[in-house]
C-alpha cells in the first residue's frame, strides 16, 4: 500500500514539474513579450536579410515573430535579432535613438505615425526600415501582413508621420540607444514559458482586438 502511495506521489510530482516547465499555450492576444535570440551582427545587410525573410508573414496583434508580427513587433524582432535591445511598443520605440528629418532617412531608419491631427503626439504605428525612394516596410493591420508601401501611393502616411528615428549610424559603427525620456519597464520571456502564434494556427477575425 505504501509503495502505491509513494508511486502515485512521485507521478503527481513529475506531472506538476513537467507542466510547470512546458510553455503556456497560445491564446489571442498574447501579450507576453518573447525576446528574440541574437542571430547576427547589427548592420544594414542583416536588416535586409531579416526583413526579406519576414515579408508576407501575417499580421497578428501583439506578436513579435517569427511567424507573425504587429508593427512594433517587427521592429523589435529585427533589431533584437541583431542584439540591439529596443522597447516592444511603438510609442516607447519612438523615445529611443537619434531623431532624423524625413529628407535624411537612410535604410533601416524607423518612421513613426499617429493621427492626422498635427497637435497630437501620440504614436500608434511604426514603419519598418525605410528602404529609400519613398518605400518602407511595415506589418500592416490593413493588409494583414508584413508588406512594403510607398508614400506616393498611400499619401495618408505622410499626413500621419510624427517622428523618424535612427538606431544604427550610417557607417554602422555607432548605436544610437539614447532615450529622450525614461522608458517604461518591460518584462520579457522566452518560448520556454509561452507560445507565440505559429504558422498553421487560425488567424484572428479582427486585426486589432476590441
Amino acid at each position: 500500500m505504501k509503495k502505491k502511495i509513494y508511486l502515485s506521489t512521485a507521478l503527481l510530482g513529475a506531472s506538476l514539474f513537467f507542466s510547470a516547465c512546458s510553455p503556456k499555450p497560445y491564446a489571442y492576444p498574447n501579450y507576453d513579450i518573447i525576446k528574440p535570440e541574437k542571430v547576427c551582427e547589427p548592420n544594414r545587410k542583416n536588416i535586409q536579410a531579416l526583413l526579406a525573410s519576414y515579408l508576407g508573414k501575417p499580421y497578428v496583434w501583439a506578436e513579435e515573430g517569427p511567424d507573425a508580427f504587429d508593427c512594433s513587433g517587427l521592429t523589435y524582432n529585427i533589431y533584437g535579432s541583431m542584439g540591439m535591445d529596443i522597447p516592444r511598443i511603438a510609442q516607447e520605440q519612438a523615445k529611443m535613438g537619434k531623431t532624423v528629418p524625413f529628407a535624411k532617412l537612410e535604410y533601416g531608419d524607423l518612421i513613426f505615425f499617429g493621427s492626422t491631427n498635427k497637435r497630437s503626439k501620440r504614436i500608434n504605428h511604426v514603419g519598418m526600415m525605410y528602404l529609400g525612394d519613398g518605400w518602407f516596410a511595415h506589418a500592416s493591420s490593413k493588409a494583414r501582413k508584413v508588406t512594403i508601401s510607398h508614400f506616393d501611393e498611400e499619401p495618408k502616411y505622410l499626413k500621419r508621420m510624427k517622428i523618424c528615428k535612427r538606431y544604427l549610424s550610417e557607417d554602422e559603427r555607432a548605436k544610437y540607444m539614447n532615450c529622450d525620456v525614461p522608458l517604461q519597464k518591460m518584462d520579457v520571456t522566452s518560448t520556454r514559458y509561452t507560445t507565440p502564434w505559429k504558422a498553421g494556427m487560425r488567424l484572428p477575425k479582427k486585426a486589432v482586438p476590441s
